[in-house]
This record gives C-alpha cells, sequence and structure tokens, in this order.
C-alpha cells in the first residue's frame, strides 16, 4: 500500500516564494553595484558579484521547484521531488565560481590599492541591499523549512551568508576610511571570498546527500516509530524500517506482520489508520506496507505489544 501527495496551496505558495527571489535578487544585484560604481571598492565589487550569483541561482531554484511539482508520470512514477537538489547544487558550483573570481581581482588590488571615492554613499547604498536580503533571506528559510523545499532553504541560507558578508565587509570599510588603511580593502574581499567558498561546498555536500538519499535524522527515524507502534493495533509485528528524503517529500517503508488467517480487508484497516496517523504527522510522506503473515516474524512468538525488529 502506498499514500499521497503535497498539497497545491504549499506548491503554489513556494513556487510564488520562488518567482519573488528574482525580483529581490535583481534589486539587491542594482543596489550593490551601484554602491561599487560611486566608490570603486574591490570589497564592494565581491558583494556585488555574489549577488549576480544571487539571480542566476533564483532562476535555476524557480526551474527546479517547477519541475519538482510536476506530478508523477510514466518515466518518473516516482515523482520529480529530487529536481530541487539539482539547484542547490548548481548554487553551490555557482558560488564557488564567484569565489575565484573574486580572488582575481584581489590579487590585482593588493597589487594597486587605492582610496575609495564617495564611501560614505556607497557605505550606506550597500547597507540597503543588505537589508533587504536579511529580511528575504529569513523569509526564504523559514518557509524553505515549513514546505520542506531544498531549493529554497538553501537559497535562504545563501542569502544569510551575505548579509554576514554585507555586514563585515561594511564594518571594515568604515575601518579602513576612518584609517586610510587602503589596503583593508582587498583584504576584505580576499575574506569574503574565502567564506563564499566554504559556502557553497556546505550547500554542495547537503544537496548530494539528498540525491544518495539520506535518510531522515534518528529522532525524525524514533517519532515515526512510535507513531507507527501506537496506531497498529491487531497487528502482531513492524520490522526492516526503511525511510529516504527527496526534496519535500519524505518516503517510508516497512514491513507488517499479521496473523496468517487475517482477511485481507481487516489488514487493510490496520494499513491506513497507520497511513493516516503518519500523514497527519508528516507533510508529504509517501508509504509502503508490506503485509506479511505471521510465520515471517523475526521476534519469537507471544512478544507482547507491536514490536520493531
Amino acid at each position: 500500500m502506498t499514500s499521497a501527495s503535497p498539497s497545491s496551496a504549499t506548491k503554489r505558495k513556494v513556487a510564488r516564494l520562488a518567482a519573488w527571489s528574482i525580483a529581490v535578487a535583481f534589486a539587491v544585484l542594482g543596489l550593490k553595484l551601484f554602491a561599487w560604481w560611486i566608490t570603486g571598492s574591490v570589497a564592494l565589487y565581491s558583494d556585488a558579484l555574489e549577488s549576480i550569483v544571487n539571480v542566476a541561482t533564483a532562476i535555476a531554484a524557480l526551474w527546479a521547484i517547477k519541475i519538482s511539482h510536476m506530478p508523477a508520470d510514466r518515466d518518473h512514477q516516482h515523482g520529480h521531488h529530487k529536481a530541487e537538489y539539482f539547484a542547490a547544487v548548481l548554487e553551490g558550483v555557482m558560488i564557488i565560481v564567484a569565489a575565484l573570481l573574486i580572488m582575481s581581482q584581489v590579487l590585482e588590488a593588493f597589487g594597486n590599492p587605492r582610496t575609495m571615492e564617495r564611501p560614505w554613499e556607497g557605505l550606506v547604498v550597500n547597507g540597503l541591499a543588505a537589508g533587504l536580503n536579511a529580511i528575504w533571506a529569513f523569509v526564504l528559510i523559514r518557509q524553505g523549512r515549513s514546505a520542506k523545499s531544498p531549493a529554497l532553504e538553501a537559497d535562504g541560507h545563501h542569502l544569510m551568508t551575505d548579509v554576514l558578508t554585507s555586514v563585515g565587509v561594511i564594518s571594515g570599510l568604515v575601518l579602513s576610511v576612518l584609517t586610510g588603511w587602503t589596503l583593508l580593502d582587498p583584504l576584505l574581499a580576499g575574506l569574503v571570498a574565502i567564506n563564499i567558498l566554504v559556502q557553497g561546498w556546505k550547500i554542495m555536500g547537503e544537496s548530494l546527500n539528498g540525491l544518495m538519499d539520506k535518510a531522515v535524522s534518528t529522532e525524525e527515524h524514533i517519532r515515526i516509530r512510535d507513531i507507527i507502534s501506537a496506531h497498529s493495533k491487531g497487528a502482531i509485528e513492524v520490522h526492516d524500517l526503511k525511510t529516504r528524503i527527496a526534496g519535500r517529500a519524505t518516503f517510508i517503508e516497512f514491513h507488517l506482520i499479521v496473523d496468517g488467517d487475517m482477511a485481507v480487508r481487516e489488514s487493510h484497516v490496520i494499513c491506513d489508520r497507520i497511513e493516516e496517523a503518519l500523514r497527519a504527522e508528516i507533510p508529504s510522506v509517501r508509504i509502503t506496507i508490506h503485509v506479511e503473515p505471521d510465520d515471517e516474524a523475526k521476534l519469537p512468538p507471544g512478544t507482547s505489544a507491536v514490536p520493531f525488529a
């Protein structure tokens, strides 16, 4: 037996957030490019370059989310949930590329340091961009977790990294302007590059785990076991519980042992009860239950309750 699918309201919300991410990314990019243009700062250039990556990955995320929401078909009978992981991997790759581009500018700036023009105006503009990014990052992380959308959550974490980067850059450049230490500008840009390089690697690692059918956490596994056990009245045993995560979907599979003489209808009632309980607690869950007779049990006869083997 198997079950069921995410609500259309959740699908629309995720797609709408992904579309708005593109608009926000363009707005932030425009502000940061303007800040770089009026100051000539290499550090602000590095901050703007990361925002170009934000635009590209926001577009990729929207594409992946739309693909992942497509219903199962003949060629993809379990759905298209993993499409979001590809967008998250792409985001990681592009972040790493951005870091390498920034490093090339850093090396050039170290050889030819220069004083910023109109620094205070540029820092104010960059601060506005950072504030907009912070608000949107918070929205994406919270809504991405709620909707179990790896692409949205990855985008939110990337934006939050961008915010922290911007705060560090602005703070350092204020110090540079006040002290006249022009080498602080390329030094800060180098630190930005290292930071986003680490974040890109982290995002790629998390996404590759999803593509490799990573199981749920130990805490979630125990919760699933407890739900099944609490709603398995009439069964003898449960064993071989397996889980995997694919985007928003959580796949659960296990063997349910019943009396060999039990009617199919009775075992079906038990399965329905377990499925309803799991669906009430776990969004976008897919459940497969293998019903087996008591001679397939793994625990000694007469064991009380519904133990797991």
